[in-house]
């Protein structure tokens, strides 16, 4: 197995419970993340209820569908989801838990540290350094679509 970790920040003019409520809502993702430079087609909630804890999510990628679940979720500081990728035998070839972190700033900005941790299994691994390029490019625009959501 082999584990990648990074972290990529930014300051976000809005105040820490708006930014939160913005990455939660997974429903509204297409409203604010990249039509373009992002793997990411698109995401549905698969669960019902308002987002939290245990809730499910279906992500569009141009990889494929990767489902996944909110596993941490304190609002208004941290979120974190996990997501996987499985061959079609059910073995994990792929998983990560992006977060972020949030911390109110000075006149009513928010410094968004977003992680993200990558795990690639079995002979995923030896493409792990792949994963993780492609990941910090994927986990940067993010942050960039967030920022400008709030311009």
């Amino acid at each position: 197995m082999a584990v990648f970790e990074f972290e990529v920040e930014r300051t976000v003019n809005a105040p820490i419970e708006q930014v939160f409520a913005r990455l939660a809502d997974i429903d509204r993702y297409g409203e604010w993340m990249p039509k373009n430079g992002s793997m990411l087609k698109s995401t549905e909630k698969t669960s019902p209820g308002e987002p939290g804890l245990g809730t499910t999510f279906l992500d569009d990628t141009t990889y494929g569908a990767t489902p996944g679940e909110i596993v941490e979720f304190e609002p208004p500081t941290r979120l974190v989801f996990h997501w996987w990728d499985r061959t079609k035998s059910g073995k994990t070839k792929v998983e990560g838990w992006p977060g972020y972190t949030l911390t109110p700033q000075d006149a009513g900005t928010t410094l968004v540290v977003h992680d993200a941790k990558l795990l690639a299994h079995g002979m995923y691994r030896l493409a792990g350094p792949v994963f993780r390029r492609l990941a910090v490019k994927e986990r940067t625009t993010t942050l960039e679509a967030l920022q400008a959501s709030f311009a």
